[in-house]
């Protein structure tokens, strides 16, 4: 372990000789590392980086700290900017799927009198559910890259797809295709932008999904208008038909239309190239070096790394399966998120955060137009107008959750965990106030108020989850955590049509202040 840290410090600064002692150890891209006398790299970790993997594989853990100073040498460039953008198109496919099933089932189910009205649910969360498994461990095995450009587009064409469906099966048939794909670029996502992000700009992940909330208005601004016209929708089964009940195809067209150019915009303006973190796992150390020297010169920025600093580190050995593309690389990645006790810990704790909530947040965003209605016409205000302008108000007001999230989990007394913890019982108090509403005030008041603290501790969640995970299994521990909440979801159908759903107790604040790590102010691994 001497000799890496020696390395680690000679290979950042060549002159390092000529200085004086006090400084002969300091890397050039700040951090400092402790010198060669040192009896553990674990030394030079604990207080800048989220955990430490140095009693796993020191290799690993020296490489992985010397990549995040390279990119806080580097700083946030307009390719940053870029990718939050674009990546937030990503998280809006996935609420925008999960949206447009809730959005239009009901009129659909008018035209094609289904035996089960929840299907598309059902068909919704089992998409996504196996589409989060399928491109989560895919993106560990294969790489983000290919994961990142082929999702969003297969589930724009899908959603096209599914507004000209002749019958319920087929609907829910195109819809659980969309899910799968759009499902899948939600892990991704995150994963992509934080493995490039400088470490004093973390916190964008949490607002980035601000871009979740943002596919409810642009679905809430489709449906206003076309639901509130008579031609274009049914009000009762009996006479209902394809040409009088076109409202719910034209808004899957639409929307999938949108979704079809964002992808395009996501090849095109981005081009992507495999992430660092990625190929360092993979010991790809040319690649790596060549992906930073790239983007320094494009922009102008100093990177010092070479890619005689890295190899000289040696070589990683514990971000691989026996079989790299069978069960063996699997397991490997499933072991890697158990690999020290206090991260095996935090694992659990995220997985099951994101089954607790799984539960709350489709109750509420999935059903919430039937809640509008139901509440409208208990307030004297019935009828399509009221219900899709109530939707669009309380959708506005859940884009400005992770707004507030991403200020509140930047400040020291709160972090992470704090935030998620805020938001869950702020929530709490609405959804129980909600079911006491008696005026269309306070109906509309309530919804917006759910929506924004919802989101508080859901934008969190999203963000805490691939900073708290290790790189090389990072997508692998990600995809598996919303495969919890997609289970969940797929039980709320049931519960929806079967038991109540009028509120949740947000057990989930008391397992976020249990999470043994917080990010704040420290590197993602």
């Amino acid at each position: 372990m001497e000799k890496i840290t020696s390395r680690l410090s000679t290979n950042m600064n060549p002159s390092s000789d000529k200085q004086s002692e006090p400084e002969r150890h300091a890397s050039p891209l700040g951090g400092g590392y402790p010198p060669a006398e040192s009896s553990s790299i674990r030394m030079e970790v604990v207080d800048d980086q989220i955990f430490s993997m140095s009693d796993i594989d020191p290799i690993l853990d020296a490489k992985m700290r010397l990549v995040n100073q390279t990119m806080d040498e580097i700083g946030w460039t307009n390719f940053h900017l870029k990718l939050f953008f674009l990546n937030g198109f990503g998280y809006a496919a996935d609420s925008l799927i999960l949206a447009l099933q809730a959005v239009t089932a009901s009129q659909a189910a008018l035209e094609f009198s289904p035996s089960f009205a929840y299907a598309l649910n059902v068909s919704v969360y089992t998409g996504m559910l196996v589409g989060v498994l399928f491109w989560g461990l895919g993106a560990d095995v294969i790489g983000r890259r290919f994961a990142f450009n082929v999702s969003i587009f297969c589930s724009s064409i899908f959603a096209i797809i599914a507004g000209a469906s002749p019958n319920w099966i087929v609907l829910a048939t195109f819809v659980g295709l969309a899910a799968f794909f759009a499902g899948g670029n939600l892990v991704l996502d995150t994963t992509v932008f934080l493995e490039f992000l400088p470490g004093n700009k973390q916190w964008l992940i949490t607002l980035m999904a601000c871009w979740w909330g943002l596919a409810y208005v642009i679905v809430a601004a489709f449906c206003w208008p076309i639901f509130s016209t008579p031609s274009l929708t049914c009000a009762v089964s009996d006479g209902c038909i394809k040409k009088n009940n076109m409202g719910w195809r034209y808004v899957w067209y639409g929307n999938g239309a949108l979704v079809l150019i964002c992808s395009i915009l996501r090849v095109t303006v981005i081009r992507l190239t495999e992430t660092p973190k990625y190929l360092l796992t993979k010991n790809q150390d040319a690649a790596v070096v060549e992906v930073f020297q790239n983007l320094a010169n494009k922009y102008q920025r100093p990177c010092s790394l070479t890619i005689e600093g890295l190899q000289s580190l040696g070589t990683i050995e514990s971000t691989y399966g026996k079989a790299r593309y069978g069960l063996g690389e699997f397991w490997a990645h499933i072991r890697g998120l158990f690999a020290t006790k206090q991260l095996g810990i935090s694992t659990i704790m995220i997985w099951a955060s994101w089954t607790l909530i799984g539960l709350a947040y489709p109750l509420f965003y999935v059903f919430l137009p039937d809640y509008l209605a139901t509440r409208g016409a208990q307030t004297g205000q019935s009828g399509p107008y009221y219900q899709w302008r109530n939707y669009m108000l309380s959708s506005i007001a859940g884009v400005f959750g992770p707004v507030a999230a991403g200020f509140m989990c930047n400040l020291k007394p709160l972090g992470r965990k704090y935030t998620m913890a805020i938001g869950a019982i702020v929530t709490m108090a609405f959804f129980f106030a909600y079911t006491a509403v008696r005026t269309s005030a306070e109906n509309v008041g309530f919804s917006c108020a759910i929506s924004f603290s919802l989101n508080i501790y859901y934008g969190t969640l999203y963000a805490y989850t691939p900073e708290s995970l290790p790189s090389a299994h990072r997508a692998t521990g990600n995809g598996i955590g919303v495969a919890c909440n997609r289970v969940m979801g797929l039980v709320s159908s049931f519960v929806a049509a079967y038991g109540n759903t009028s509120s949740s107790v947000p057990i989930y604040a008391v397992v976020a202040v249990m999470l043994p790590f917080e990010p704040y102010g420290k590197r993602a691994m």
